[in-house]
């Protein structure tokens, strides 16, 4: 995959994230990625086809929260993107709210 089919496939998933969340609502990753299966699956896939998109989904959610563009809640609490797993929710940013960035490995 090129760089340019990365940017693409991320600008898609980012603007749904960024749909989801407008207005002030919340919304799971499950509801994002059945969100994007409904409109871009073939029509004689199978109806968890979703799941296809869920790593996308999570992985730029992590992406805007580092950014700050999003905010990232279990139980209703914001909470670090580096520690995001099981039941979470996105959100527009929570104000007053930071994370330590994290460090760049220089692998």
């Amino acid at each position: 995959m090129t760089d340019e089919q990365d940017e693409k496939t991320e600008d898609y998933v980012i603007s749904y994230i960024m749909e989801a969340i407008e207005d002030g609502k919340t919304a799971a990753p499950r509801d994002i990625a059945i969100m994007i299966a409904n409109d871009r699956a073939p029509k004689d896939a199978p109806q968890d086809y979703w799941r296809k998109y869920m790593l996308a989904v999570k992985q730029q959610a992590k992406h805007l929260a580092r950014q700050g563009r999003i905010s990232i809640l279990r139980r209703g609490e914001p909470i670090d993107p580096e520690k995001m797993k099981g039941l979470v929710k996105f959100s527009a940013p929570v104000e007053g709210v930071s994370f330590p960035k994290r460090e760049k490995s220089e692998d």
